[in-house]
């Protein structure tokens, strides 16, 4: 059975290929093919990935991100629909599907949502229920940064407490949106914001909120 990761990988290679080597994205200043490179040196050179969150290794990081960065974009997206090595830990089914669902699904969005045409994609009931298990056990960790209180709320009315302060502010929309919110993607979030404006603000523009 295919998982949410495998589908997410398959569908971020396709806009990746589509959009062509040199298309913006949501991820700052990335082109398509630094995106790519990103995915590819995550799976592929673990010794290098860690400095996306180790100081001490990102020089190993910038020197693979260059590495790839230079190799022909056609190849690049082959190595992201092929997947990992053996050797990789998310070679494994399990360890793919958690690590990967919402890792390529964001960077999907990050494709898409920075074109001037995009629309709202419509997501599954089961994979909007993954997404929203994965914010209840991470909000914490991804609104850690977060400059005032923020609750997160599905239509529905389940809440999940990303970060604890006042004055509060509440991020309402469905978890794929949620998702891209919490994830530093604010402005291209579809959601309701409720709360002082001085807040809503100050949480509109912070460059990170978790990871």
């Amino acid at each position: 059975m295919s998982t949410h990761a495998k589908r997410e990988r398959l569908l971020l290679a396709d806009l990746l290929e589509a959009a062509g080597p040199d298309a913006p994205t949501l991820c700052e200043d990335w082109r398509t093919r630094d995106l790519a490179a990103h995915v590819v040196v995550r799976e592929r050179r673990p010794d290098a990935a860690g400095g996306i969150l180790i100081k001490a290794l990102q020089g190993r990081l910038e020197k693979a991100m260059a590495e790839f960065t230079a190799k022909p974009y056609e190849e690049l997206i082959q190595l992201i629909r092929t997947g990992p090595p053996r050797f990789s830990p998310y070679a494994l089914k399990q360890i793919d599907e958690a690590a990967n669902a919402v890792e390529f699904y964001v960077h999907a969005e990050d494709v898409r949502r920075a074109q001037e045409d995009w629309s709202p994609r419509g997501l599954d009931a089961v994979f909007s229920n993954v997404l929203w298990s994965r914010l209840e056990k991470s909000a914490r960790i991804l609104g850690r940064q977060a400059p005032v209180g923020m609750v997160l709320r599905r239509p529905d009315g389940q809440t999940a407490v990303a970060h604890r302060g006042t004055p509060v502010v509440t991020v309402t929309g469905e978890p794929g949106e949620l998702t891209m919110f919490v994830f530093g993607r604010q402005e291209a979030a579809k959601v309701e914001v409720e709360g002082e404006k001085e807040a809503i603000e100050r949480l509109r523009g912070a460059k990170q909120l978790g990871l």
